[in-house]
């Protein structure tokens, strides 16, 4: 029964004969979209985010097939080497304790080898160590940065191309960099490592959130395609009918994204304690939910906001709203009006094949 009930709101919000006006409120959109993206860079500013040892640089110390995992036992035992230290200590896998420092001398590595072992009571061949230089890490870094930028100028091109409209191009990517800039202030607040698995599922999220923008666009285009024929509707108004036939299928791709990327996630980070997998699903998880969000309450509605400043659009809606007006005004009554402004024989193009550059008029006159 519920799914029959969800079906026939997913047929009504394709017809026309449900509609939530996401476009008509972005103002409400673009504040909260505002307020999410400031509060990321505050804590990315002030906390910081926590930059793995390959980004970084450092030593690395694992210590396999421990009986406890115990993590203050890894600081205790830095400290009495490097007093001045604050190691960074992960569970991996459930029976192995990785412990990340500064980088350190030979004499240092071996002591801190030893009073590892001696601290988890396994033999010092159990502790395996590995070094990531810091020129490493800038390279790391540089690539990384260099991924992200090429990859938004090529969906930047891309997409302006193929809708043949920059407007669209331009709130597709302010969007994807805002789904970003919220990601990554989730990381940061969580405090996890961002580890190479991170930079490759931001990169994903990017992907994944250019294909769901390009889906609500192509809808966008298709209804607005014959806007400035008719004046029935505006142009934010056909918007935001793609907007609400496109909903039903943003949720249900979405909650088949998150829920396996949810279900690694769980045994990533609680179960298997695999900082590659916590580290990817986090950031995919994140990244989905933000980029599924963005497509209908920012990108959207970004681009009508900047469509409306076209001369050509602004008149054309000064003229739909003007007929309406007339339309009231010669005793309209108040239910045909609002089947004539938002029926969807009206708001779906090519559905209604009669003279949509004009109203219907009441009998008798």
């Amino acid at each position: 029964m519920a799914r029959m009930r969800f079906a026939q709101w997913g047929n009504d919000l394709y017809t026309g004969r449900r509609s939530y006006p996401i476009v008509q409120r972005r103002k409400r959109w673009f504040t909260i979209v505002g307020i999410l993206a400031v509060a990321s860079i505050a804590v990315i500013l002030i906390k910081g985010l926590t930059l793995g040892i390959d980004f970084r640089g450092g030593t690395e110390f694992t210590v396999n097939d421990v009986a406890s995992t115990e993590q203050q036992v890894a600081i205790d035992a830095v400290h009495e080497v490097l007093p001045d230290e604050e190691p960074r200590v992960a569970i991996v896998g459930g029976s192995a304790v990785r412990v990340q420092t500064e980088t350190v001398t030979p004499e240092q590595e071996a002591a801190l080898v030893t009073g590892l072992a001696t601290a988890y009571d396994v033999d010092e061949s159990a502790v395996t160590t590995s070094f990531v230089g810091p020129t490493w890490g800038a390279g790391v870094s540089m690539r990384a940065l260099w991924g992200t930028v090429v990859f938004v100028v090529a969906a930047a091109l891309f997409m302006a191309v193929y809708f043949r409209a920059w407007r669209m191009s331009v709130a597709a990517i302010v969007a994807m960099l805002a789904d970003l800039l919220i990601s990554a202030g989730v990381y940061a607040a969580i405090g996890w490592e961002v580890t190479p698995s991170t930079i490759i599922g931001f990169l994903t999220i990017l992907g994944f959130s250019l294909y769901d923008k390009m889906v609500v666009f192509d809808k966008v285009r298709e209804n607005t395609a014959d806007v400035l024929t008719q004046t029935r509707s505006t142009y934010a108004e056909r918007a935001n009918l793609a907007v609400n036939q496109t909903l039903v299928r943003s949720i249900n791709t979405s909650v088949v994204a998150l829920l396996p990327v949810a279900s690694i996630l769980f045994v990533g980070a609680f179960l298997l304690g695999a900082g590659t997998l916590r580290d990817l699903s986090l950031s995919l998880f994140v990244g989905i939910a933000v980029g599924a969000a963005s497509s209908l309450f920012l990108a959207t509605p970004l681009d009508v906001a900047l469509r409306e400043r076209e001369p050509k659009i602004a008149a054309h809606t000064k003229a739909v709203l003007a007929e309406r007006a007339g339309l009231v005004a010669e005793g309209g009554h108040e239910a045909e009006v609002a089947a004539y402004t938002t029926g969807s024989a009206q708001l779906i193009p090519g559905q209604h094949q009669g003279n949509q550059a004009q109203p219907r008029r009441k009998r008798g006159r």
